[in-house]
């Protein structure tokens, strides 16, 4: 399936060019093995391929093709110059020959893995790349811009997942309140597969998936039970983050709802929940007003953000992991994070581009919370998902 933001689109190669002029490249070149490198696979609409492949666009002339002599239908939709190779010679050749009078070309590296998400070709690809006389710059941007921004119907589709997966948590939680209430506590695995058919029946058919943490448990971020997991008792702290999308051009939604089994939580719990909700909002609001004055904004900065309104409150260094993914086709990107601590994400966030916001506060041995929400940096400036962002934990009553 040929995606909006593919490169095979006859209006992509004048937005390439574009790009590689603002950053001074002289050149994208995607390399790709054994489906290596996802981002060209997918930039291509590449089908099953088995031997080392290149595609180079230029800033300026036509873009052409190094692709192994078995493979013509592989590369049978592109109307681009391609040029065979059988063994290692004529693929240094033509690799020398293609890259000729272009000295400082893109591809998906990252100095120091500094974006792993990016971070695709191998470095022996990068040394022969050097050998053959070009210098290799990151694709990042280039990246960002055409593999991971969505398309309108992208949106849409995950406006709609939103809604879903809003839905579905709170019917979760009610769930849990329920049958603590009876006296027959749900099981974290038991609600967790409650969550996923429920998922599933609305449409989101594609990486569905949960986490379902109760207690002290909740301050495990990636938590994944053994066996059944615990019961949700009353007075538990029950962290749910669950997630999934609609089949071809859906965009993943991806949520963590906080709530209590019971309608007096303590202070404590109280104190922390207003700290990370402070925090998302900080965050929400700081992406808003850049918006708003046409000035850029970089992942990092909105971490940075974050991550200085938990200090206000001696948090910060419960706070374990970035503010944001990227979200594209996949439930974590390949394009901006909101990130400043487990990399230091410098990318701009590009018109089309996703991520989530999600601060959390872990305290072991006591609780975590967590609140997690999408936003699609759109035109006009965020569009947060879901319609309705949760100002308080929810609370439901026991016996």
């Amino acid at each position: 399936m040929t995606r909006p933001g593919s490169l095979v689109l006859p209006d992509r190669l004048p937005e390439v060019r574009a790009l590689l002029g603002e950053a001074d490249l002289d050149g994208w070149l995607l390399y790709d093995f054994r489906d290596q490198n996802p981002i060209a696979h997918q930039l291509l609409g590449l089908g099953k391929t088995t031997r080392r492949s290149f595609v180079f666009l230029p800033r300026n002339g036509a873009p052409a093709v190094v692709r192994h002599a078995i493979e013509a239908s592989a590369w049978s939709h592109l109307s681009w110059e391609q040029r065979t190779y059988s063994g290692w010679r004529s693929l240094e050749h033509e690799l020398t020959s293609l890259l000729a009078g272009s000295p400082i070309v893109a591809m998906e590296y990252s100095p120091s893995n500094r974006i792993p998400t990016v971070d695709r070709t191998p470095g022996g690809v990068i040394e022969l790349v050097r050998d053959c006389g070009a210098e290799v710059s990151s694709s990042a941007d280039l990246v960002a811009a055409f593999h991971s921004r969505w398309s309108p119907e992208g949106l849409e589709l995950h406006r709609r997942a939103a809604e879903i997966v809003r839905t579905v948590a709170i019917g979760a939680f009610e769930r849990a309140a329920a049958r603590s209430e009876g006296g027959a506590a749900v099981t974290e695995c038991e609600l967790m597969r409650w969550i996923v058919d429920r998922l599933r029946e609305a449409g989101l058919e594609e990486g569905v998936d949960c986490i379902v943490a109760g207690g002290p448990r909740s301050a495990d971020p990636h938590y994944s039970p053994r066996g059944a997991g615990e019961p949700l008792e009353r007075g538990s702290v029950v962290l749910i983050d669950l997630w999934g999308r609609h089949p071809g051009e859906g965009i993943f939604a991806d949520q963590t709802w906080m709530g209590v089994l019971d309608t007096h939580p303590s202070d404590r719990v109280r104190d922390v929940w207003e700290a990370v909700r402070r925090a998302r909002d900080g965050a929400l609001a700081l992406l808003k007003r850049r918006a708003e004055s046409g000035r850029e904004v970089r992942g990092f900065e909105v971490d940075a953000h974050a991550r200085a309104t938990l200090a206000e409150r001696g948090l910060d260094r419960f706070f374990t992991h970035r503010l944001g993914h990227s979200i594209d086709h996949e439930l974590h990107g390949s394009g901006p994070n909101l990130d400043d601590l487990e990399t230091r994400d410098g990318r701009r966030l590009l018109p089309g581009v996703g991520f989530s916001v999600e601060p959390g506060v872990y305290l072991p041995g006591e609780f975590g919370m967590r609140s997690e929400v999408n936003v699609h940096w759109g035109a006009a400036g965020p569009v947060v998902t879901p319609g309705e962002v949760k100002d308080e934990l929810l609370l439901m009553p026991g016996p």
